[in-house]
């Protein structure tokens, strides 16, 4: 899909009239001058050209392609040390079967920031702990699919300091990275909140009707704990992993909101956390090694996603056709009143994502020409972000072409047209919740 779009971009070359804005350092960040659009000649991309693009792409994208691996070696590691699993075996054991509404709450909440901080395919390997623990509780997949599927989806959709999306559209407006978090924290708890109620819904229905349980005939077996509840436990050793990982994450937080952190230095500290973890848990060398190589294989479609997304943006700054889209788009969405235009755009990311699923591809390929749109329609740079943000990330729960989404609902036996019928009705209230944001947004002029 990718290839055909970066074969697309090199024959519009050869047809959309070639043009650019000027552009003014303001601050140190570079912005579109108002009204500055012209043509220029024509820089059709030969067939040449249009190959080149490709290894340009993978070139200018190396920094994000590398957090995607580095990201993926650090989920892997902490996966092998054992922590995880008996850190969610332990908090279960401690809440009691009981409290079963209070552990679906809380497993979404879990799930969420598991989404938020670490990432979408990372946790792929999880999700089997969701469907034993919603079996341990009277549950059923489909409830184990809304705790996980839906918490990782929605977290790491809506994360305010998600280096993929939002790092990466910070890095291309030219903003501190991660700004604007407190708005975006807002909206990520609210439709975590929301899915977590209607998660205890759903649970609630199917223990009165049964019948009713939208996973009825999928086959449950091997969705057993590996030991009874009484013995799980942390050990020291888990609760040093633990530390190791809690200290990273709060490490490069700090170094993102105090020093100005970049992509480069957050793959650097998830490197660290790896080698920090393994090293603590006990394993070798040879099997940290082994485990890195393991995870680069799960995450690596996604990373060869960005580099060739990337190549549609080098192949359209190699035509000098950015500019003129988004003139185009600019004149057509002056039509609309400032908050439709703001709506407009995050429709657009919406379809987009069916086409580009991966988050920091879509930013790549998109936000180059959003950003300056919104600078001609009036936008704060914050405010564009955020509606690529909503298009981008909620649209995540039902996307098709979304491999990360596919992997994980075949983790919970779940069929997609199953999981159609339980997420579509969240995923309208969810986005009518981040539309209302995006409006308030604009209201304020949010920075």
């Amino acid at each position: 899909m990718l290839f055909a779009i970066i074969i697309l971009t090199a024959i519009l070359s050869h047809i959309i009239p070639a043009g650019v804005f000027e552009r003014e350092v303001v601050d140190g960040r570079s912005r579109v001058i108002p009204g500055s659009y012209e043509t220029v000649d024509q820089t059709p991309l030969s067939f040449l050209d249009t190959f080149l693009a490709i290894p340009g792409g993978f070139a200018s994208a190396i920094s994000i392609i590398f957090v995607v691996l580095s990201s993926g070696i650090m989920f892997g590691i902490l996966e092998k040390s054992g922590m995880i699993e008996n850190a969610v075996g332990t908090f279960v054991k401690k809440l009691g079967v009981e409290r079963r509404f209070l552990v679906v709450i809380l497993m979404t909440y879990l799930f969420g920031c598991l989404g938020v901080f670490i990432g979408y395919e990372n946790n792929i390997a999880l999700i089997p702990i969701a469907a034993i623990t919603s079996l341990a509780l009277g549950g059923d997949l489909m409830l184990a699919a809304g705790i996980s599927v839906g918490a990782v989806t929605v977290g790491f959709g809506l994360s305010p300091v998600n280096p993929y999306t939002v790092g990466t559209g910070h890095t291309l407006a030219e903003m501190p990275m991660f700004s604007g978090w407190l708005v975006r924290s807002i909206l990520c708890f609210t439709a975590l909140t929301f899915l977590a109620f209607c998660n205890v819904r759903y649970f609630k229905r199917i223990i009165k009707s049964p019948e009713k349980s939208l996973s009825l005939g999928i086959d449950t077996d091997g969705f057993k704990l590996s030991k009874p509840l009484s013995e799980y436990r942390l050990s020291v050793n888990n609760w040093l992993v633990m530390l190791v990982f809690v200290g990273g994450m709060v490490t490069m937080l700090y170094g993102v909101f105090t020093w100005g952190w970049y992509i480069n230095e957050i793959s650097a500290i998830f490197l660290m956390i790896s080698i920090g973890a393994g090293i603590v848990s006990g394993q070798s060398g040879r099997t940290i090694s082994e485990t890195a190589l393991k995870s680069v294989s799960v995450v690596a479609p996604g990373a060869f996603m960005v580099g060739f997304a990337t190549s549609i943006k080098v192949a359209m700054e190699m035509g000098n056709i950015s500019d003129t889209i988004a003139f185009n788009l600019s004149e057509g969405l002056k039509a609309l009143p400032l908050y439709g235009s703001a709506l407009a755009m995050s429709g657009s990311q919406c379809v987009m994502n069916f086409f580009i699923p991966s988050g920091s591809g879509q930013a790549l390929a998109t936000l180059p020409i959003m950003i300056p749109l919104g600078d001609v329609l009036g936008l704060t740079r914050q405010t564009t972000i955020l509606a690529f943000q909503i298009g981008d990330g909620v649209t995540n729960l039902f996307n098709p072409t979304l491999g990360g989404l596919i992997a994980m609902l075949a983790m919970c036996r779940i069929p997609f047209d199953r999981w159609l019928k339980f997420i579509l009705p969240i995923v309208g209230v969810i986005l009518v919740m981040s539309w209302i944001t995006l409006m308030i947004a604009v209201a304020i002029n949010w920075q």
